[in-house]
């Protein structure tokens, strides 16, 4: 439903791209501004196929640095492709911020953290299909949500949200085969 909305927002039928089996929009509204695709692709722990990763932004990058500097609204969607559940899911979250950050940054965002953490517990059980959303929202935050209902309240710091984008597009990433194909080179 939630396409389907966005797709009249456009003014027109979204198209959709296929990313590990689930279907996600090729462009969205974000704080009244329409982002693209600037890449998408699978995670994959050993063999098994995690989750489905689509990054939005305003205009292509294709460095970890170009993304993270990107200024305005800012989204990622993450299908579920397996059951999994909300607490695993935050801590996977927790580890990869953790990877990627140091301990002086992550000290800026204590609260944010604690906050970022609580959200996924309200996740009982995740299924295949479910999609968790995350956009930067200029004057706003960190905005999450899980199958379109809010999950937690805003996040303030764009930093933050950049902490979460290096789950991906850090220095260690957790799929080095993601990487490039959030960078759309893959």
């Amino acid at each position: 439903m939630a396409g389907l909305g966005l797709a009249l927002g456009l003014g027109g039928a979204a198209q959709a791209i296929e990313v590990g089996g689930l279907k996600f929009d090729d462009t969205v509204r974000v704080a009244g501004k329409e982002l693209k695709v600037n890449g998408a692709g699978v995670r994959t722990r050993i063999v098994v196929k995690v989750y489905s990763l689509v990054l939005y932004l305003p205009e292509k990058k294709d460095t970890a640095a170009g993304v993270l500097e990107t200024q305005g609204p800012r989204r990622f969607s993450l299908g579920l492709l397996r059951e999994v559940t909300g607490d695993d899911l935050g801590q996977a979250f927790m580890a990869g911020i953790t990877a990627n950050t140091d301990k002086a940054e992550r000290s800026k965002y204590v609260n944010q953290l604690a906050q970022f953490g609580d959200a996924f517990v309200s996740i009982p059980q995740g299924k295949k299909g479910d999609v968790i959303t995350v956009d930067w929202v200029p004057d706003t935050g960190t905005v999450m949500t899980y199958n379109g209902k809010p999950l937690g309240e805003p996040m303030k710091d764009v930093n933050f949200y950049n902490a979460i984008l290096k789950i991906w597009l850090g220095d260690k990433p957790v799929d080095s085969s993601l990487k490039p194909q959030l960078l759309g080179k893959g």
